[in-house]
């Protein structure tokens, strides 16, 4: 990408600029942070949306980790954050392969420069709907063994990808990339019925230019017909959530009830 165009995408705000300001990090810009202060100011508690979804991800990796799968594909995966896909992955198969996917120049460059401290992780600019494009690359094809079970991640990237281009179609297409054991973990917008959500899904939607949130059914959907693994979809707080004697029982707020997420296994 030439410098022009660099400097015309610095004018609006990135979903992964956005996310990475509410998470606390530091490769953002003003249009970026203005957006964010948005909702931090008008809608106080909507920063929790991103927050719990990551906290999600992170757990449905440790969890893929205890199936014992070893190598995984970040799809969508956005800029580094205080904890990472490797990392977690790492504290139990040290030289696990990953793969962080991202159609944005800004933070393939960030990633390859953060994220990429041996030759086991690699960076790919592609976009997750190429599925044959990606699993060409020749890092992908490096690293990637698809005849052994791989860990899919699509932490709230569907939620961008229109009906026109057939997110159930692209999940599908990569499911049938990967062999029978591997899991699919899937989180995503979920529509809302009531004034503060309505109004986040339109501000979110008019900011990017594109999305469509979905309700439970849409995003069930989405898993055709892989095995959703209990409990199901579930809001991302909810969903196989790290107990704490302080938190047992307690209602979620409503930012915390939209979004939601579940992990699904490919079968034999």
């Amino acid at each position: 990408m030439n410098d022009d165009a660099m400097r015309a995408r610095q004018t609006r705000p990135s979903v992964a600029r956005v996310y990475d300001y509410i998470l606390g990090g530091r490769d953002n810009y003003g249009v970026d942070q203005n957006l964010a202060d948005y909702f931090i100011d008008f809608l106080p508690g909507s920063e929790q949306v991103a927050i719990t979804a990551r906290a999600a991800t992170l757990r449905a990796v440790r969890s893929m980790c205890a199936k014992g799968i070893r190598q995984y594909i970040d799809l969508g995966c956005g800029l580094p954050a205080s904890e990472n896909v490797h990392e977690v992955v790492r504290r139990e198969y040290p030289d696990a392969p990953i793969i962080y996917v991202d159609n944005d120049p800004f933070v393939v460059a960030h990633g390859k420069a953060l994220m990429q401290i041996d030759d086991r992780i690699a960076v790919v600019n592609g976009n997750l709907c190429s599925v044959d494009e990606i699993a060409a690359h020749p890092d992908v094809r490096r690293l990637i063994n698809f005849d052994e079970p791989v860990g899919l991640l699509f932490g709230i990237v569907l939620a961008f990808v229109e009906d026109g281009e057939d997110p159930v179609g692209v999940v599908g297409s990569w499911s049938d990339r990967v062999s029978a054991g591997s899991q699919i973990y899937v989180s995503h917008f979920r529509s809302g019925h009531n004034r503060e959500t309505s109004t986040t899904e339109r501000k979110i939607l008019d900011a990017f230019g594109r999305g469509r949130w979905r309700n439970d059914d849409e995003v069930r959907a989405l898993f055709g017909d892989l095995e959703l693994i209990e409990p199901g979809l579930r809001p991302c707080a909810q969903w196989w959530p790290d107990v704490r004697a302080d938190d047992s029982g307690r209602e979620l707020s409503l930012w915390e009830q939209l979004i939601v997420s579940g992990l699904a296994r490919k079968a034999g």
